[in-house]
């Protein structure tokens, strides 16, 4: 299981899963995204038990919940999630299942690129739906 995929899809929704029956988690799936969101509610569900339960793991998530974008703060949470998971190989795959059953779609994602100057490039691939919108102007190749 990819605990760095893990702790990045739950650390901006600890601040509302964390403090549930509070008002603001009604703007949760605004804040987020709405699959990130229902990925994360899912998670927790499974999770948040075994995290209240181990001291250590309570105090990192409340951390993150306090400050979200904090990497060391993220770590800690790593760190005492892949200790919750390895004790319990069935929540792991409950946990990946629902990673994999709303997993963003690569459409989803925006990428902005500016290369300027001579022989520099910029490298991208692009499938299915996707729209490539810009300028190219001299001696190029596409």
């Amino acid at each position: 299981m990819d605990i760095a995929l893990l702790v990045k899809v739950l650390a901006p929704c600890l601040p509302f899963l964390m403090s549930v029956g509070n008002k603001a988690v009604e703007g949760a799936s605004q804040k987020v995204g709405e699959d990130v969101w229902n990925k994360a509610k899912a998670i927790w569900e499974k999770l948040h038990l075994k995290v209240e339960a181990k001291e250590a793991a309570k105090e990192a998530a409340t951390d993150v919940a306090k400050n979200p974008e904090n990497e060391d703060l993220q770590t800690a949470l790593r760190v005492q999630l892949k200790k919750i998971l390895e004790s319990d190989s069935a929540l792991v795959v409950e946990i990946t299942k629902i990673l994999e059953k709303s997993a963003i779609e690569p459409s989803t994602v925006s990428i902005t690129q500016s290369v300027t100057g001579s022989d520099n490039q910029a490298i991208g691939q692009m499938q299915g739906n996707a729209k490539a919108i810009g300028q190219v102007h001299g001696n190029a190749n596409m």
